[in-house]
């Protein structure tokens, strides 16, 4: 998908039934300039803040599924709130942001927008935000399951260890072991050893 600019009647198809009207009305009151990107695999979402004549700038990935997607751009909004309140005299992720994530959270999750194994899963999230939806493994894994299917494509956490998989450029590795919370991997090609997240998305190599 190519970067673009999204018409706010457009976003509708991005959300969850139920997120539209609210979602836009932060959209408008705070005048900012939404973007829906390609696929980033080391951001779901981006935020800058206001200066000079331009307005708060969010990006989010349109590769995500909606609730993904709703959680990516609350994630963002959260940082404008926190910006509006404080500048930049707080820490991107401190307790400020945290406040400000879990009461636009707890907002949506009255709603009853999000399906009931993901909502059980933002109820934990609340007390104690993680600072990217990559690092909350319980959420994440989820809301893997709501996204679209690709054929061979798996969490690393469900290849065998002995077994190889291929990353997104290529890069060939074979699963070692489950070290605690993370999954120890050889690449390959050099023999050098890499701790995987155990919800990262890879594609199964044919033995």
């Amino acid at each position: 998908m190519p970067k673009q600019e999204a018409p706010l009647h457009q976003l509708k198809t991005y959300l969850p039934e139920g997120s539209f009207d609210d979602v836009a009305h932060y959209l408008l009151h705070y005048k900012v300039h939404l973007t829906i990107t390609r696929e980033r695999k080391s951001v779901l979402g981006d935020y800058r803040n206001s200066f000079a004549d331009k307005n708060h700038r969010i990006s989010v990935n349109g590769s995500l599924n909606k609730y993904s997607f709703l959680i990516t751009l609350l994630h963002e909004l959260a940082h404008l709130f926190t910006y509006e309140r404080f500048g930049h005299r707080v820490q991107a992720h401190g307790a400020e942001w945290k406040n400000e994530f879990s009461k636009i959270l707890a907002q949506f999750l009255l709603k009853k927008v999000f399906p009931a194994d993901i909502h059980r899963a933002l109820l934990k999230t609340l007390q104690n935000p993680a600072a990217s939806s990559c690092a909350d493994v319980p959420l994440l894994r989820v809301l893997h399951q709501y996204d679209e299917k690709k054929e061979g494509v798996v969490l690393v956490e469900a290849v065998e260890d002995g077994k190889s998989f291929i990353v997104k450029g290529g890069k060939v590795f074979k699963r070692v072991e489950r070290i605690r919370k993370r999954i120890k991997c050889m690449e390959v090609a050099t023999g050098k050893m890499y701790l995987f997240s155990p919800v990262y998305e890879v594609e199964l190599v044919e033995e």
